[in-house]
């Protein structure tokens, strides 16, 4: 059981939804993990093609998961700010994955902006997840800033070696 925000889950596991090889072996994939939530990156599924766009939000629907939208990619608080709320009409979610790429080869996040992206983000009414790296002073900034969950960078993204930590 994962509780958040004042909401719970099923599951502390969050699966991705990125690279794989069809919409099939994802949907397996989330029946066999059972996973509390399920992280997209708006950038992808409004993308073209059969595995994004309209047909991949059905799926997305049909398998009864709750959805935490991310902003993979964005590299400064504007765009990142402006992702969250197309993400918040396009997912009907107030769910964030907090993502600010400060290093593009190992996607190390930019806390500087983070921080500041999650003051926004929590004003303006998001559930804020902040993907950060383990610096001490950073993380209490978010948790200042009204975070209540922390996505500790902990290795590259991609290798399966990331965790997440419930802050309070």
């Amino acid at each position: 059981m994962l509780n958040l925000y004042e909401e719970s889950f099923a599951s502390c596991l969050l699966l991705g939804t990125a690279a794989y090889p069809t919409p099939e072996v994802l949907r397996q994939s989330v029946e066999a993990a059972k996973p509390g939530m399920i992280t997209v990156s708006l950038r992808r599924a409004g993308s073209a093609g059969e595995a994004h766009g309209q047909g991949f939000w059905d799926l997305l629907q049909q398998m009864k998961v709750p959805v935490l939208p991310n902003t993979a990619g964005c590299q400064s608080v504007q765009e990142a700010v402006t992702t969250v709320h197309m993400a918040r009409e396009v997912f009907e979610t107030d769910w964030i994955k907090l993502e600010l790429i400060g290093d593009d080869d190992t996607l190390q996040p930019d806390v500087f902006q983070l921080v500041e992206a999650a003051k926004i983000l929590i004003d303006d009414g998001f559930k804020v997840l902040p993907y950060c790296t383990e610096d001490l002073i950073a993380c209490r900034r978010l948790l200042d800033a009204g975070c209540q969950v922390l996505m500790p960078w902990a290795a590259p993204i991609g290798t399966g070696l990331a965790w997440c930590m419930n802050m309070r």
